[in-house]
């Protein structure tokens, strides 16, 4: 054993295991003596697994188990478990045949203060649910490509949005450069003529997953491809693979360098590489990356085959040893293999509607960019305004767009946030006649009386979108009014507002919302500067994003319902005066309050 000195927590791990091995004899125990390696301390470790439920396709387990502990100097992160076999390769949550994933997110699920213990403990769990087969192989890490990530420090992000059809071995595609930091796939050809920076890229399908991962040297990537298993004996009837191609190396090689031809001398070559999942279902995206110098010999062997045959061909044997290969980030986000983080929520109700935002001032701004975030699919803004310095504090525009239009400027935004969804600005209180083909909803948030007098009148025709309108109050901005009209409802937001103020200035209980519908409240008003500077309410960026917020997820739950509510929805944020309030009035029926703790 060294003499180096351990640190604190690499000796309560050795406290901790021997008190183990005092308490529950035989049954975690540590073998040898700890090894260091700089600032790591390496230990075996023995536990008894005989009482562990098996399942068939689980993971197969011997009576007894021996792990590997990697353990840091500090404990912000958890110990490293490994086994130094390949019995356990093919399973969820098994990184590269050798390296068990006990934590997801170690950064909630480790905690320090469970000492070594909580690690064993989480161990045992980890080896009764392989075991039981309770893992489920489509969720576990990156499983296709060893589990863990292909990614070069400081290489470019590949975002892949569309689909890839199955059928040819190698296919075409382009990398459209966006920023230094950003390429998008595409297997269009005419969209790739379409940009100025479009960068062919082999797009090649294997047919077997890469257990041991894919390597940071070309030959190993070669190798991986031909050889899954990297040359190690089967020790089980789960390395046996039927597979419907060999000698994948070679058109590997081919397509790069075919590709690579195409290029001036000095530049890198990437090709993207579709890697089969386990269990089926959409293949994983890896892209690699030659850099230039590596590039260059592969295009001077490619042109050498080219004077020799019409069809270029390249033998991996040519392969200098020690070429590296390099991982650009892939932000994967087809369809078929993600899940959009608000798809529980409210607001995913707005997915793939046509919008309107009348007013993108204080609640509009915000507003807008939620809906669309939330995936609409066409988004409608207008104002006659244009942006003015002092607006910045509360609405949702920055220096630049200063002495621009409002419309116009929160377009440009909105278009930054997403290229999926169509912007249209028109710089006027409402939009043109043609805006109107297949309008699901319009939010009004304008306060103009006028508007409301002319959603009013849509209100009362056959074919109409869901309306809605917003406003907050005068003195603090931190409390919202929503008012929602669906069809059947032939009353429009202005009248179903005017309605639901009778009710609420009725009620003694909601007299912090009572100033919604009181002109009384004009003295709170403030005015911005001296001169013709009409008098608007008091509001932060804080206060009117929350509001706009709230509204927008509970206008999102209308639209989601099986039944169509009309009526008007009272909030109060939780710094307001009124404290954390909610409060709804039905068209035409009783109101109830409904408080919340917060």
């Amino acid at each position: 054993m060294s003499t180096r000195r351990t640190s604190e927590w690499q000796a309560r791990v050795l406290r901790d295991l021997a008190a183990f091995a005092v308490a529950y004899p035989g049954e975690v125990e540590m073998i040898g003596t700890p090894r260091y390696s700089g600032k790591l301390m390496h230990l075996r470790m023995r536990v008894h697994t005989a009482d562990i439920e098996r399942v068939d396709g689980g993971l197969r387990l011997r009576d007894h188990e021996e792990f590997q502990v990697t353990v840091g100097q500090s404990d912000i992160v958890p110990p490293r478990v490994e086994v130094d076999h390949l019995r356990f390769l093919d399973h969820a949550h098994v990184l590269q045949g050798t390296r068990l994933c006990l934590y997801l997110d170690p950064s909630r699920e480790w905690d320090p203060a469970d000492g070594f213990g909580g690690l064993v403990d989480r161990l045992i769990e980890w080896l009764g649910d392989a075991a039981a087969g309770r893992f489920d192989a489509q969720t576990a890490l990156y499983h296709a490509v060893g589990g863990v990530l292909h990614e070069t420090d400081g290489s470019p992000s590949v975002v892949v949005r569309g689909s890839l059809p199955a059928g040819r071995l190698v296919r075409n595609g382009w990398l459209i450069e966006r920023t230094p930091f950003r390429y998008d796939l595409t297997l269009d050809r005419n969209r790739a003529a379409g940009s100025t920076v479009a960068e062919h890229v082999p797009v090649m399908r294997l047919d077997a997953a890469l257990p041991l991962g894919a390597g940071s040297t070309l030959l190993t990537l070669l190798n991986v491809i031909e050889d899954p298993y990297a040359g190690y004996p089967a020790p089980c009837e789960a390395f046996t693979k039927v597979r419907w191609l060999t000698g994948l190396a070679a058109p590997f090689l081919t397509a790069a360098g075919a590709s690579a031809i195409r290029k001036p001398d000095g530049t890198a070559q990437r090709i993207v590489i579709a890697v089969p999942h386990p269990t089926g279902g959409a293949p994983h995206l890896l892209v690699a990356s030659l850099p230039a110098p590596a590039a260059d010999r592969l295009r001077a062997i490619a042109r050498a085959s080219a004077k020799r045959s019409s069809i270029i061909s390249i033998d991996p044997a040519k392969i200098e040893s020690g070429t590296d290969v390099e991982w650009l980030h892939v932000s994967d986000e087809r369809p078929e293999v993600t899940t959009r983080r608000d798809s529980t929520r409210p607001v995913s109700a707005f997915a793939d509607k046509t919008v309107h935002v009348w007013g993108c001032g204080g609640l509009g701004s915000w507003v807008a960019e939620y809906v669309v975030r939330a995936g609409a699919k066409k988004v409608v803004l207008c104002d006659p305004g244009r942006v003015t310095g002092g607006l910045l504090v509360r609405q949702n525009f920055t220096e630049a767009d200063v002495g621009d239009s409002k419309a116009e400027a929160l377009a440009v935004r909105m278009r930054a946030i997403s290229d999926t969804v169509e912007v249209t600005a028109r710089d006027a209180n409402m939009p043109e006649p043609s805006d109107w083909t297949d309008v699901d909803l319009v939010i009004d948030a304008t306060i103009s009386v006028a508007i409301g007098r002319v959603l009013d009148g849509a209100a009362a025709t056959a074919e109409r979108p869901v309306l809605a309108q917003m406003a907050c109050d005068v003195r603090s901005g931190s409390q919202g009014i929503l008012t929602v009209s669906m069809p059947p409802e032939s009353s429009g937001c202005l009248t179903i507002d005017q309605q639901a103020g009778h009710v609420v200035k009725a009620d003694g209980t909601l007299e912090p919302f009572h100033e919604l519908w009181g002109s009384e409240t004009d003295t709170n008003e403030v005015i911005p500067t001296r001169g013709c500077s009409p008098p608007t309410f008091h509001g932060s960026a804080a206060d009117l994003s929350g509001v706009a917020g709230s509204l927008t997820s509970i206008l999102g739950s209308h639209l989601a319902s099986s039944d169509a509510v009309s009526g008007t929805h009272l909030i109060s944020l939780p710094h307001g005066e009124a404290g954390p309030l909610r409060h709804f009035v039905p068209v035409a029926a009783p109101i109830e309050t409904e408080l919340s703790d917060g």
